[in-house]
């Protein structure tokens, strides 16, 4: 095993060559070319290793390397004759999309059209092939960056054609990050017409190509056939759900813990087991990122390393827009309890803000979330996910998210969560009118928002923001039963010295509260007619230090009393 740690090396011929660490996921070819399968769409959450072993996938099978068998001695794939044999035979086409970034649809399409024409020019021999008739030549010469639509969405298929001619031999097509500029055309509102290039560029490459032997297509989520592979019947489909391919993306624990024995540092394992264990692909549980685990290795520091790679700006829009009820799914799970939902593992991104189910399905995608267990229900053996919070890296990362709902006023926020602990009623009307005023909105940009529904939202998102800022401190309990009814927010102390808190919401009803301060009054009435202190007295917490807030909300305006 390589001692020098290369971080964020996704070339496989350079790690081989270098001896950088290395963990072994070529049986990952075995899997594959024994499982026949003519296209296969693995899907697997960032930085877990998707595109070096799709390097390692064209540095085995391509011809470009048919000399290059050292790449691969002393690996489980070389301990067999017949894929020593099979190494450097097949023309193949390796593309990523992993730099379609582009916020409008004209700079994404061109985007794609420019890394077409960078695989065409590692093929630019094909140009002086006299087996070539001088039409297919042209043809070859007009796939430029000025090419039609049309003739982009062909290019792709054509190449197989004429590497298929070349070689009698059909092509492998492996496309990296493939759904890396649909999740961009989503977040900057040029879906509806990318998605029909898209379709046009897929269906052509793997739907009707004759030239084609096998591909492989990896990215995050599994795009909805509907959108962009319409009729495509022969596409298998591994989710993290699947059973195949389990261990072959990401670290296995023992392969993560003879690491740690090789870099001597063995007394590390139950730490790094709290901090990066906890994915789950199929049944095989005890996964680990390889991003967190590489930088471990050479850092030798606790780190959130995975989640600071990316923004999640799509994910926090969607939670901070949705409705109080996953709001409510999402305190259950910083609480460190499972949830059980029903989702499609497909996302239909045209339909995330109308289907708060896809959110799931993106999470558990994404991996910030496990499914812990699926259970079938009903005739129809419908789906049911058992999920939970993967690990403690993913709660720093929706730590930081919700922390990033209330930046615009972040020091009011925190005076506010200092006035509610300290008791001093004067400042926290002060500062929670000030937050309400600038983060009412952002939680009810949402479909079929009410005046109604729009507190309660706005409620829900600020329990999350609390559940972050004094969890060290306190016990954040949300709707559950108390007495005789549901408390909305109880702060359970951890310690003696600090208060415990009870907090009730209401909207003001014009016809029986002529002012906030009735419904102020209103919502300190019921906390003590329901009996909500039964659980804190139950739990030893004396009268004396039980305390009552009733927040009141008319449109953005907040009392508290």
């Amino acid at each position: 095993m390589g001692q020098v740690i290369s971080i964020g090396k996704q070339d496989y011929v350079s790690l081989r060559e270098n001896h950088y660490f290395y963990i072994d996921k070529t049986d990952f070819i075995r899997q594959w070319w024994k499982n026949a399968d003519d296209i296969t769409l693995i899907t697997r959450p960032r930085r877990f290793g998707k595109t070096l072993n799709m390097s390692m996938l064209n540095c085995f099978f391509s011809r470009q390397y048919a000399e290059r068998g050292d790449l691969f001695e002393g690996l489980s794939i070389w301990e067999e004759e017949k894929y020593r044999e099979l190494q450097g035979t097949y023309p193949v086409i390796f593309i990523s999309f992993a730099d379609v970034k582009q916020n409008n649809y004209e700079d994404a399409v061109q985007k794609i059209k420019n890394i077409i024409v960078d695989v065409y020019r590692q093929h630019r021999y094909l140009e002086q092939q006299e087996c070539f008739s001088e039409s297919e030549k042209q043809n070859i010469l007009s796939v430029t960056e000025e090419m039609n639509d049309v003739t982009a969405q062909d290019a792709l298929k054509n190449l197989s054609k004429y590497l298929k001619l070349l070689y009698g031999k059909k092509v492998l097509i492996f496309l990296d990050e493939y759904d890396t500029p649909m999740q961009e055309a989503y977040i900057h509102g040029y879906w509806d017409e990318f998605i029909g290039f898209m379709r046009g560029l897929f269906n052509a490459a793997f739907k009707t190509n004759p030239y084609l032997e096998r591909a492989v297509m990896t990215g995050i989520t599994h795009v909805s056939k509907e959108s962009v592979f319409s009729d495509l019947n022969n596409l298998a489909v591994i989710t993290t759900t699947s059973e195949q391919y389990a261990d072959c993306f990401g670290f296995t624990e023992e392969e993560v813990f003879s690491a740690l024995d090789a870099f001597g540092m063995s007394e590390k394992k139950q730490i790094v087991k709290q901090w990066y264990d906890g994915f789950i692909f199929g049944q095989r549980r005890d996964i680990y990122n390889p991003w967190s685990i590489t930088n471990y290795l050479k850092e030798k520091k606790l780190k959130p390393y995975w989640a600071a790679t990316s923004s999640n700006a799509l994910i926090s829009k969607l939670i901070q827009t949705a409705s109080a009820d996953m709001k409510k799914q999402m305190e259950r799970l910083l609480n460190g309890e499972l949830i059980t939902v029903s989702f499609d593992e497909q996302v239909v991104f045209s339909q995330l803000e109308q289907d708060e189910s896809a959110i799931w399905s993106l999470l558990v995608a994404s991996g910030y979330l496990k499914v812990e267990d699926v259970e079938y229900r009903g005739m129809t053996l419908e789906p049911w996910y058992h999920l939970d919070i993967t690990n403690l890296e993913t709660v720093s990362m929706f730590s930081n998210m919700f922390k990033g709902w209330f930046a615009p006023v972040a020091s009011n926020y925190n005076e506010f969560i200092r006035a509610l602990l300290e008791g001093n009623v004067k400042a926290m009307n002060l500062y929670m009118n000030d937050v309400a005023l600038a983060t009412f909105s952002s939680f009810d940009v949402g479909k079929y928002v009410s005046e109604r529904t729009q507190p309660e939202r706005f409620y829900h998102g600020f329990v999350l923001g609390l559940l972050i800022e004094i969890r060290d401190r306190y016990d954040v309990r949300s709707n559950r039963e108390s007495g005789f009814g549901r408390y909305d927010v109880m702060l359970l102390p951890k310690s003696k010295r600090d208060n415990a808190i009870i907090l009730e919401f209401k909207v003001r009803e014009p016809d029986s509260e002529k002012t906030l301060e009735d419904t102020v009054e209103s919502a300190l009435d019921q906390i003590i007619e329901k009996k909500y202190d039964a659980e804190l007295l139950g739990l030893g917490i004396t009268q004396e230090r039980i305390r009552h807030y009733g927040f009141a909300f008319e449109g953005k305006k907040v009392l508290i009393g």
